[in-house]
């Protein structure tokens, strides 16, 4: 037990020297013609020094803010603004989605082409029918991966209410608190870790391992080289699958960013009591004449 106390205390201390070497030495890890660099970005990215940086960050902002509370106010408008801009913008891959479908079908089933060319600004680029069918994909990951914080401030998520529903207020942003911790964060965190070096051994070789050390991370960048996955599941199909990884990514920081804001959030509320319940909750609200499509019958 002692060790552990010992080794966690240490990490903190070091995640603040990490955070400003890092900072004051931006080329060992940013400069990526050098490859011993872009070793270094791969293994800290996924690494413990990295988690303990934010770790760090996050005793800081979250010290302060008890002291001002205002502070922990602006984080969480940032914060719940960066997945709110995020969510409505992708959230436009639906329709997208959709209208591709309806064009594969009249191109397969009525026109029998084979292949497509999309010149907009005079560059074309021509694929198989096929591989925009199968790129539909795509825009299906799109939507849950960079829409789910959106989801999450807009209460669009579903959630078990057996205690939660019948629980006093500040209970309720207690279980809140709580379940960002221990729940949400750890969630986002482990994704991240595992996904982190998923993506990376689908975008270089010598592939990267998370039980590499960073010395041999470094021995490795002697060989290193771009080897970027274009493999598809058909002949013919979507081969862009690296983007996926890098959308695990995308949905890993984006649920971490809003545990922390709904971490905040409930805190706040917490302390200025009811009064304060969604303050700055930038909701989407129905406008005149939209009240139908919420509650449609068929």
């Amino acid at each position: 037990m002692g060790d552990a106390l010992i080794w966690f205390f240490t990490n903190i201390g070091m995640g603040v020297y990490n955070l400003f070497y890092a900072i004051t030495h931006p080329g060992l890890w940013l400069n990526w013609a050098d490859k011993e660099a872009l070793m270094r970005f791969i293994y800290y990215g996924g690494s413990v020094q990295l988690f303990f940086v934010v770790f760090v960050l996050f005793l800081i902002l979250t010290a302060v803010g008890i002291w001002k509370r205002e502070i922990l106010w602006g984080a969480v408008r940032v914060l719940e603004g960066i997945g709110n801009t995020v969510g409505r913008f992708f959230a436009w891959a639906g329709l997208l989605m959709v209208l591709q479908q309806v064009i594969v079908v009249f191109l397969q089933s009525i026109f029998r082409m084979g292949n497509l060319t999309i010149a907009p600004f005079g560059v074309g680029f021509t694929q198989s029918v096929g591989w925009f069918s199968e790129e539909l994909k795509l825009y299906n990951a799109l939507v849950v991966a960079l829409c789910v914080s959106y989801t999450f401030i807009q209460g669009g998520h579903v959630r078990v209410d057996l205690f939660y529903a019948t629980a006093k207020y500040r209970t309720k942003k207690v279980v809140d608190m709580l379940g960002s911790l221990f729940f949400m964060m750890p969630v986002a965190v482990l994704t991240w870790m595992y996904g982190w070096y998923f993506l990376w051994r689908h975008l270089v070789v010598p592939k990267p391992s998370a039980s590499d050390t960073l010395d041999r991370l470094l021995t490795k960048s002697r060989a290193l080289r771009w080897n970027v996955e274009t493999i598809g599941f058909s002949p013919n199909g979507f081969n862009a699958y690296f983007l996926f990884k890098i959308l695990l990514l995308c949905f890993a920081g984006l649920v971490f960013l809003q545990a922390i804001a709904f971490f905040y959030r409930s805190y706040l509320e917490f302390v200025e009591g009811p009064e304060s319940e969604g303050k700055y909750h930038d909701k989407d609200v129905l406008e005149a004449g939209e009240e139908a499509y919420d509650h449609a019958e068929f």
